[in-house]
């Protein structure tokens, strides 16, 4: 990958998005307003003494989910627009790599990412009086690099589409499953084995475990960083992945 390259393509797609109203206030606006529904479905449920109220357990994985899904429908239909309209295949005549325009992509949305969720993150623990142990920046931090994830899984099933219907097809496939299994409804080790070994290979589980973590001690834990790490992993193989599988245009 050539950095001047790279940093050119990150800064195109950031003017590109920052031009597309409805694409920001998707980004912006609609984590806040969804997490206000979670706060009134849950602000009244009884809390056990000493465990955390169920709107602090559900918001906080909430906080890693949003960008997630967000993330991946903007991604997967941005990248199938740039192949059917022609764009990528002129991008793709210049010295732009393939590798140089997704982790471009991945960085873009990845800093759009880190901004939902800091804007959803203070609404969260400054006017719906979410409580956590750990620190609101780290939450922050698995939130961006869980947004860098999807755009990586986004980009790579764009390449199987050739529709903008397609491509919203695949977030039932890619998206609903990680959530039953991530441990939001039932722990991860209550689960039936062949269940536990599903949630083990995806990648979503190790970010509501991070989440978890910072939920439950006041200091970064290494079982957080492995994690983070193993999320961060799983996101450069699927961009690689994208690159491999990348097409100029639809057919």
């Amino acid at each position: 990958m050539n950095p001047r390259i790279l940093a050119a393509t990150t800064g195109r797609i950031l003017r590109q998005l920052r031009h597309d109203r409805r694409t920001v206030a998707l980004l912006l606006v609609v984590p806040t307003v969804l997490l206000t529904l979670v706060y009134f479905m849950y602000v009244d449920q009884p809390t056990p003494p000493g465990r955390p109220s169920v709107f602090d357990r559900v918001a906080l994985i909430m906080l890693g989910f949003f960008p997630f899904i967000i993330m991946f429908l903007v991604t997967s239909i941005a990248m199938l627009r740039e192949r059917t309209t022609g764009t990528l295949e002129r991008l793709l005549t210049t010295p732009l790599g393939k590798l140089d325009l997704l982790f471009g992509y991945g960085i873009a949305f990845g800093l759009a990412g880190a901004v939902q969720a800091a804007i959803a993150s203070a609404v969260a623990y400054w006017v719906f009086g979410l409580d956590t142990a750990g620190s609101i920046w780290l939450v922050v931090l698995i939130a961006a690099v869980n947004a860098v994830l999807a755009v990586a899984l986004g980009l790579f099933c764009s390449a199987f589409a050739r529709t903008e219907f397609q491509a919203v097809q695949f977030m039932p496939v890619v998206a609903i499953p990680q959530l039953l299994l991530c441990g939001l409804f039932v722990p991860r080790g209550e689960m039936a084995g062949w269940l536990q070994a599903v949630s083990d290979a995806l990648p979503l589980s190790y970010a509501v475990e991070a989440l978890q973590e910072v939920g439950a001690h006041p200091d970064p834990t290494g079982t957080m960083w492995r994690d983070v790490a193993i999320v961060a992993g799983a996101a450069v193989v699927a961009l690689v992945l994208a690159a491999a599988t990348l097409r100029r245009r639809s057919g």
